[in-house]
């Protein structure tokens, strides 16, 4: 099978790396390659009402996969692969200290040295919905209006957390995980009781092919639980 023939995927940019992992062995392993698209949640759920060719969709948020099951787009309400974390992230020479009860980010923006803080734009992306929580939980949200740098998706957070458009950020713990980030920065985790469950549930649209479903399933399975569980996600029983 060409690229150009292989299933479409929409998945949440938290799983640029795992998912890329996973894709990669499995390619390895059969033979069958997939096209991954990695983006907002909230933005894909968008498109696929609008006829975007997506087979399969992994979202950050399970309330998307729900409205498009209610809506007829996928074959049913898919199944949760995934809880997510969030974490602070600072690049070398910052001067937010990393701690995951924010206690160094509130003392930078008290003292004026904090000036740009990376998070997901809350209005599409689950990420950017938690990190506001976490951020309202210590208090700081209304401190921060006017400092936050918001990125299209919390991949793109976590670039501008590292590249010198911010100080630092908040974004998935699974991207400050994988070797290319956790080499470039310092991260924390914040308590997942600061903000609602990142629960992450994928499904099939109608059109999906049995090579989509070949991979869904796939994804299902002990070798790619293993991989989601490396990038610190938590797993649902099985």
């Amino acid at each position: 099978m060409s690229l150009a023939d292989a299933p479409r995927v929409a998945a949440a940019a938290d799983l640029k790396f795992a998912l890329g992992e996973i894709a990669a062995t499995y390619a390895q392993q059969t033979g069958s390659k997939v096209q991954i698209s990695f983006g907002s949640s909230g933005n894909f759920a968008r498109q696929i009402p609008q006829g975007a060719p997506f087979d399969l969709f992994l979202s950050a948020d399970e309330d998307y996969i729900f409205r498009l099951a209610a809506q007829g787009l996928l074959r049913d309400r898919g199944r949760l692969y995934a809880i997510g974390r969030i974490a602070l992230l600072a690049p070398p020479g910052s001067p937010l200290p990393v701690d995951g009860q924010l206690r160094g980010l509130a003392a930078t923006l008290a003292d004026g040295r904090l000036q740009r803080l990376a998070i997901a734009n809350p209005a599409h992306a689950p990420y950017g919905r938690a990190a506001r929580a976490a951020l309202e939980h210590a208090g700081l949200w209304q401190a921060l209006q006017g400092r936050l740098v918001f990125g299209e998706n919390v991949a793109q957070a976590a670039q501008f957390a590292l590249s010198g458009s911010a100080q630092g950020g908040i974004v998935a713990w699974s991207l400050v995980r994988s070797p290319e980030l956790s080499e470039r920065g310092e991260a924390a985790l914040i308590p997942e009781s600061w903000h609602p469950p990142l629960r992450q549930r994928m499904a099939l649209t109608r059109r999906a092919s049995p090579e989509a479903t070949a991979f869904y399933d796939y994804l299902q399975q002990p070798a790619a639980r293993a991989v989601f569980e490396h990038y610190g996600f938590s797993l649902p029983a099985r």
